[in-house]
């Protein structure tokens, strides 16, 4: 199903064109439709504070029922991306709030937002034997059989970092899935389960001969090691993961703000 969508009137000003929806595709409705706020967030009509389109409206335009429009602007709206005030709208939130879990949400998305495409060098999906820190991490017994997804990135034709993620066997991931998308779009695309808290660590280390080469740097050069144990909203293990950046090619930030009395 293809639903043309040609451009969106509102208060006298003409908003960019949006892709169509398409059912059938493999990528649920909601997704789609958020995928499209985002864009037309992009606009500099909103930048400056204009209101986005309302629920029905989009619903009617994109070919959605005003359920599926509502749960793609409050995931956007939870993700800190906008704001709702009752009586006035949706609109860009001035000055987007990440908390220490929604900034590892999308590392994609968060590129994108600074003007970066990354790129996907290298993607390997497996079934392995889950090591003691890997059982530690997802809660299982050391041995277990579990699913295994490597992926080496960047941007400019340069690997930046690799991700070496595993997952608990209850999600029942396959290899036939599409890892180039966010992955925790993914794995609530294909299992229902939202990824709600992270703890994460983080070291500095040196690049032994395995990841020189996929990173293509020199052996020994220092790279910033992080994990991360991923759980849903019951504290339900989803995803061990270990990463290796190059820090001459990326820089981690974290804002840290005094909380209320």
């Amino acid at each position: 199903m293809f639903i043309h969508l040609d451009m969106i009137m509102r208060a006298g000003k003409v908003f960019p064109l949006l892709q169509p929806v398409r059912a059938g595709v493999g990528i649920p409705l909601y997704l789609q439709v958020e995928a499209q706020l985002r864009r037309l967030a992009s606009d500099p009509v909103f930048q400056e504070g204009a209101l986005l389109p309302d629920e029905l409206t989009l619903a009617d335009r994109l070919g959605v029922s005003r359920g599926t429009a509502r749960a793609a602007i409050l995931r956007l709206v939870n993700g800190g991306v906008l704001e709702r005030k009752a009586g006035v709208g949706t609109r860009l939130r001035r000055h987007p709030v990440e908390s220490g879990v929604r900034a590892w949400r999308s590392f994609t998305r968060e590129m994108a937002a600074k003007g970066v495409t990354v790129q996907t060098f290298r993607l390997d999906f497996a079934q392995v034997v889950a090591t003691k820190q890997v059982a530690l991490g997802l809660g299982v017994r050391p041995g277990t059989r579990v699913a295994r997804l490597d992926r080496l990135r960047g941007w400019d034709g340069m690997p930046v970092l690799l991700c070496r993620s595993w997952f608990h066997p209850r999600l029942g991931l396959t290899a036939n899935l599409d890892y180039t998308r966010p992955l925790y779009d993914v794995i609530e695309a294909s299992t229902g389960l939202v990824a709600e808290r992270a703890r994460e660590e983080f070291a500095a280390v040196s690049a032994d001969f395995a990841l020189a080469a996929q990173l293509k740097v020199q052996r020994g050069a220092p790279l910033l090691y992080r994990s991360h144990s991923v759980s849903d909203a019951r504290g339900r293990p989803i995803e061990y993961a270990e990463l290796h950046y190059v820090s001459a090619r990326f820089k981690l930030t974290m804002e840290l703000q005094q909380g209320a009395p």
